[in-house]
Protein backbone atom coordinates (compact mmCIF):
# COMPACT_ATOMS: atom_id res chain seq x y z
CA UNK A 1 0.00 0.00 0.00
CA UNK A 2 2.74 2.47 0.94
CA UNK A 3 4.67 2.04 -2.30
CA UNK A 4 1.49 2.25 -4.38
CA UNK A 5 0.41 5.48 -2.72
CA UNK A 6 3.89 6.93 -3.20
CA UNK A 7 3.82 6.19 -6.95
CA UNK A 8 3.23 9.15 -9.20
CA UNK A 9 4.83 11.84 -7.05
CA UNK A 10 7.69 12.76 -9.38
CA UNK A 11 5.52 12.85 -12.53
CA UNK A 12 2.95 14.90 -10.63
CA UNK A 13 5.45 17.53 -9.55
CA UNK A 14 7.28 17.69 -12.89
CA UNK A 15 4.16 17.92 -15.04
CA UNK A 16 2.46 20.37 -12.67
CA UNK A 17 5.43 22.71 -12.76
CA UNK A 18 5.86 22.40 -16.54
CA UNK A 19 2.18 23.11 -17.29
CA UNK A 20 1.82 25.86 -14.70
CA UNK A 21 4.99 27.72 -15.60
CA UNK A 22 4.14 27.68 -19.31
CA UNK A 23 0.86 29.42 -18.57
CA UNK A 24 2.45 31.70 -15.96
CA UNK A 25 5.02 32.75 -18.55
CA UNK A 26 2.29 33.38 -21.09
CA UNK A 27 0.33 35.38 -18.53
CA UNK A 28 3.37 37.50 -17.74
CA UNK A 29 3.61 38.40 -21.42
CA UNK A 30 0.07 39.82 -21.38
CA UNK A 31 -0.16 43.54 -20.64
CA UNK A 32 -1.11 44.44 -17.09
CA UNK A 33 -3.82 46.62 -18.60
CA UNK A 34 -5.53 43.58 -20.15
CA UNK A 35 -6.31 42.13 -16.74
CA UNK A 36 -9.21 39.91 -17.82
CA UNK A 37 -7.10 38.32 -20.56
CA UNK A 38 -4.17 37.86 -18.19
CA UNK A 39 -6.35 36.08 -15.64
CA UNK A 40 -7.81 33.82 -18.34
CA UNK A 41 -4.30 32.84 -19.45
CA UNK A 42 -3.10 32.26 -15.88
CA UNK A 43 -6.06 30.13 -14.76
CA UNK A 44 -5.00 26.85 -16.42
CA UNK A 45 -1.64 27.19 -14.68
CA UNK A 46 -3.26 27.96 -11.34
CA UNK A 47 -5.51 24.91 -11.71
CA UNK A 48 -2.65 22.71 -12.95
CA UNK A 49 -2.18 20.83 -9.63
CA UNK A 50 -5.75 19.52 -9.69
CA UNK A 51 -5.81 18.89 -13.44
CA UNK A 52 -2.56 16.89 -13.38
CA UNK A 53 -3.63 14.97 -10.27
CA UNK A 54 -6.92 13.98 -11.90
CA UNK A 55 -5.25 12.93 -15.14
CA UNK A 56 -2.63 10.81 -13.36
CA UNK A 57 -5.30 9.26 -11.15
CA UNK A 58 -7.47 8.46 -14.17
CA UNK A 59 -4.50 6.80 -15.84
CA UNK A 60 -3.52 4.65 -12.86
CA UNK A 61 -6.84 4.04 -11.07
CA UNK A 62 -9.51 4.76 -13.66
CA UNK A 63 -12.86 6.43 -13.17
CA UNK A 64 -13.27 5.07 -9.65
CA UNK A 65 -9.98 6.63 -8.59
CA UNK A 66 -11.03 10.01 -9.97
CA UNK A 67 -14.34 9.72 -8.15
CA UNK A 68 -12.54 8.93 -4.90
CA UNK A 69 -10.13 11.83 -5.33
CA UNK A 70 -12.92 14.33 -5.99
CA UNK A 71 -14.92 12.79 -3.16
CA UNK A 72 -12.27 13.98 -0.71
CA UNK A 73 -13.57 17.54 -1.16
CA UNK A 74 -16.72 16.80 0.84
CA UNK A 75 -15.40 13.84 2.81
CA UNK A 76 -16.70 13.86 6.35
CA UNK A 77 -17.90 14.22 8.94
CA UNK A 78 -15.52 16.97 10.10
CA UNK A 79 -15.87 18.59 13.53
CA UNK A 80 -16.88 22.27 13.41
CA UNK A 81 -13.78 23.31 15.36
CA UNK A 82 -11.58 22.47 12.38
CA UNK A 83 -13.52 24.84 10.15
CA UNK A 84 -13.08 27.52 12.79
CA UNK A 85 -9.37 26.72 12.92
CA UNK A 86 -9.15 26.98 9.13
CA UNK A 87 -10.96 30.31 8.97
CA UNK A 88 -9.16 32.05 11.84
CA UNK A 89 -5.60 30.69 11.85
CA UNK A 90 -4.05 33.28 9.54
CA UNK A 91 -5.85 36.30 10.98
CA UNK A 92 -4.85 35.11 14.46
CA UNK A 93 -1.20 34.92 13.43
CA UNK A 94 -1.40 38.36 11.85
CA UNK A 95 -3.02 39.99 14.88
CA UNK A 96 -0.42 38.40 17.15
CA UNK A 97 2.34 39.73 14.88
CA UNK A 98 0.82 43.21 15.09
CA UNK A 99 0.74 43.03 18.89
CA UNK A 100 4.37 41.89 19.03
CA UNK A 101 5.29 44.74 16.69
CA UNK A 102 3.62 47.17 19.10
CA UNK A 103 5.62 45.73 22.02
CA UNK A 104 8.96 45.62 20.19
CA UNK A 105 8.82 48.78 18.07
CA UNK A 106 6.59 50.87 20.29
CA UNK A 107 4.04 51.44 17.55
CA UNK A 108 1.39 49.56 15.65
CA UNK A 109 2.24 48.39 12.14
CA UNK A 110 0.08 49.51 9.20
CA UNK A 111 -3.19 47.64 8.95
CA UNK A 112 -5.07 46.70 5.80
CA UNK A 113 -7.95 48.90 4.67
CA UNK A 114 -10.46 46.17 3.77
CA UNK A 115 -13.48 45.90 6.07
CA UNK A 116 -13.80 42.64 8.01
CA UNK A 117 -16.96 41.63 6.15
CA UNK A 118 -15.13 41.99 2.82
CA UNK A 119 -12.45 39.59 4.07
CA UNK A 120 -15.12 37.13 5.24
CA UNK A 121 -17.03 37.34 1.96
CA UNK A 122 -13.84 36.96 -0.07
CA UNK A 123 -12.87 33.88 1.93
CA UNK A 124 -16.25 32.22 1.49
CA UNK A 125 -16.55 33.02 -2.22
CA UNK A 126 -13.03 31.88 -3.07
CA UNK A 127 -13.06 28.65 -1.05
CA UNK A 128 -14.42 26.49 -3.92
CA UNK A 129 -11.77 27.91 -6.26
CA UNK A 130 -9.03 26.47 -4.04
CA UNK A 131 -9.96 22.99 -5.27
CA UNK A 132 -7.87 23.91 -8.31
CA UNK A 133 -4.79 23.62 -6.12
CA UNK A 134 -5.84 21.51 -3.15
CA UNK A 135 -7.06 18.47 -5.09
CA UNK A 136 -3.45 18.28 -6.26
CA UNK A 137 -1.40 19.43 -3.27
CA UNK A 138 -3.32 17.95 -0.33
CA UNK A 139 -5.58 15.52 -2.18
CA UNK A 140 -2.98 13.77 -4.35
CA UNK A 141 0.55 14.68 -3.23
CA UNK A 142 0.28 14.87 0.57
CA UNK A 143 -1.10 11.34 1.14
CA UNK A 144 1.72 9.92 -1.00
CA UNK A 145 4.36 12.01 0.76
CA UNK A 146 2.95 10.98 4.14
CA UNK A 147 3.07 7.33 3.14
CA UNK A 148 6.68 7.63 2.01
CA UNK A 149 8.21 10.13 4.46
CA UNK A 150 5.72 10.50 7.27
CA UNK A 151 3.26 13.38 7.52
CA UNK A 152 5.62 15.75 9.34
CA UNK A 153 8.49 15.52 6.86
CA UNK A 154 6.10 15.26 3.93
CA UNK A 155 4.39 18.51 4.91
CA UNK A 156 7.73 20.33 4.96
CA UNK A 157 8.76 19.00 1.56
CA UNK A 158 5.36 19.82 0.07
CA UNK A 159 5.58 23.34 1.49
CA UNK A 160 8.93 23.95 -0.17
CA UNK A 161 7.63 22.59 -3.50
CA UNK A 162 4.42 24.61 -3.20
CA UNK A 163 6.36 27.82 -2.51
CA UNK A 164 8.69 27.23 -5.49
CA UNK A 165 5.66 26.68 -7.73
CA UNK A 166 4.77 30.35 -7.06
CA UNK A 167 8.24 31.64 -8.00
CA UNK A 168 7.24 33.15 -11.40
CA UNK A 169 4.88 35.56 -9.63
CA UNK A 170 7.87 37.20 -7.94
CA UNK A 171 9.00 38.43 -11.36
CA UNK A 172 5.57 39.16 -12.87
CA UNK A 173 4.63 42.83 -12.99
CA UNK A 174 1.23 43.65 -11.59
CA UNK A 175 1.26 40.97 -8.87
CA UNK A 176 1.45 41.64 -5.14
CA UNK A 177 4.61 39.53 -4.81
CA UNK A 178 6.75 41.06 -7.55
CA UNK A 179 10.12 42.06 -6.11
CA UNK A 180 9.27 40.76 -2.63
CA UNK A 181 11.55 38.41 -0.69
CA UNK A 182 11.17 34.86 -1.98
CA UNK A 183 13.35 33.36 0.81
CA UNK A 184 10.96 34.85 3.38
CA UNK A 185 7.98 33.62 1.37
CA UNK A 186 9.51 30.14 1.25
CA UNK A 187 9.79 30.12 5.05
CA UNK A 188 6.20 31.34 5.46
CA UNK A 189 4.62 28.94 2.99
CA UNK A 190 6.50 25.94 4.34
CA UNK A 191 5.22 26.71 7.84
CA UNK A 192 1.70 27.20 6.46
CA UNK A 193 1.99 23.82 4.69
CA UNK A 194 2.73 22.17 8.04
CA UNK A 195 -0.39 23.76 9.56
CA UNK A 196 -2.49 22.66 6.59
CA UNK A 197 -1.16 19.10 6.86
CA UNK A 198 -2.12 19.08 10.54
CA UNK A 199 -5.61 20.26 9.59
CA UNK A 200 -5.86 17.66 6.80
CA UNK A 201 -4.89 14.97 9.30
CA UNK A 202 -7.37 16.07 11.95
CA UNK A 203 -10.13 16.45 9.34
CA UNK A 204 -9.68 12.83 8.29
CA UNK A 205 -8.36 13.73 4.85
CA UNK A 206 -11.26 16.02 3.94
CA UNK A 207 -10.23 18.79 1.55
CA UNK A 208 -12.97 21.32 2.26
CA UNK A 209 -11.43 22.55 5.54
CA UNK A 210 -8.05 22.80 3.78
CA UNK A 211 -9.63 24.75 0.92
CA UNK A 212 -11.18 27.12 3.47
CA UNK A 213 -7.77 27.51 5.15
CA UNK A 214 -6.17 28.32 1.78
CA UNK A 215 -8.87 30.88 0.97
CA UNK A 216 -8.50 32.48 4.41
CA UNK A 217 -4.73 32.81 3.91
CA UNK A 218 -5.25 34.56 0.57
CA UNK A 219 -7.91 36.92 1.87
CA UNK A 220 -6.71 37.80 5.37
CA UNK A 221 -2.90 37.84 5.05
CA UNK A 222 -2.94 41.57 4.26
CA UNK A 223 -4.99 42.49 7.30
CA UNK A 224 -1.50 43.29 8.61
CA UNK A 225 0.58 43.64 5.43
CA UNK A 226 4.04 42.07 5.36
CA UNK A 227 5.12 43.40 1.97
CA UNK A 228 8.13 45.69 1.85
CA UNK A 229 7.37 48.86 -0.16
CA UNK A 230 9.74 49.39 -3.08
CA UNK A 231 11.35 45.95 -2.86
CA UNK A 232 12.89 44.87 -6.17
CA UNK A 233 15.16 41.89 -5.42
CA UNK A 234 13.21 38.64 -5.06
CA UNK A 235 16.21 36.83 -3.58
CA UNK A 236 17.04 39.42 -0.91
CA UNK A 237 15.88 39.13 2.67
CA UNK A 238 13.01 41.34 3.72
CA UNK A 239 13.46 44.31 6.07
CA UNK A 240 9.85 44.14 7.23
CA UNK A 241 9.57 43.51 10.97
CA UNK A 242 5.97 42.36 10.54
CA UNK A 243 7.11 39.76 8.00
CA UNK A 244 9.75 38.32 10.31
CA UNK A 245 7.38 38.30 13.28
CA UNK A 246 4.85 36.46 11.11
CA UNK A 247 7.47 33.87 10.16
CA UNK A 248 8.47 33.41 13.80
CA UNK A 249 4.87 32.86 14.90
CA UNK A 250 4.11 30.54 12.00
CA UNK A 251 7.10 28.37 12.84
CA UNK A 252 6.37 28.40 16.56
CA UNK A 253 2.98 26.88 15.72
CA UNK A 254 4.48 24.63 13.03
CA UNK A 255 6.91 23.20 15.57
CA UNK A 256 4.02 22.11 17.76
CA UNK A 257 2.16 20.63 14.77
CA UNK A 258 5.26 18.72 13.69
CA UNK A 259 5.63 17.29 17.17
CA UNK A 260 1.98 16.18 17.17
CA UNK A 261 2.37 14.59 13.71
CA UNK A 262 5.55 12.67 14.50
CA UNK A 263 5.24 9.09 13.29
CA UNK A 264 1.95 9.76 11.47
CA UNK A 265 1.68 8.34 7.95
CA UNK A 266 -1.98 8.85 7.16
CA UNK A 267 -5.17 10.55 8.33
CA UNK A 268 -7.00 10.29 11.60
CA UNK A 269 -10.21 8.27 11.36
CA UNK A 270 -13.16 10.71 11.18
CA UNK A 271 -15.31 10.87 14.31
CA UNK A 272 -18.32 8.59 14.45
CA UNK A 273 -21.67 10.29 13.76
CA UNK A 274 -23.48 11.39 16.89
Amino acid sequence: MTSRRADGLLPFFLITFAVAWVFFGAGAAVSVGAQALRIAVLLPGIFAPAIVALLLTARSEGREGVKNLLGKILQGPVAARWYVFAATYTIGIKMAAALLHRVIAGEWPPFGQEAWYVLVAGTIISTPVQAGEEVGWRGYALPRLAARLGLARGSILLGAVWACWHLPFFFMTGTDTVGQSFPLYLAQVTAVSVAMAFLWWKAGGSLLPVMLFHAAVNNTKDAVPSAEPGASNAFALSHSLVAWLTVALLWACAGWFLWKMRGVRGVEPPPAPA
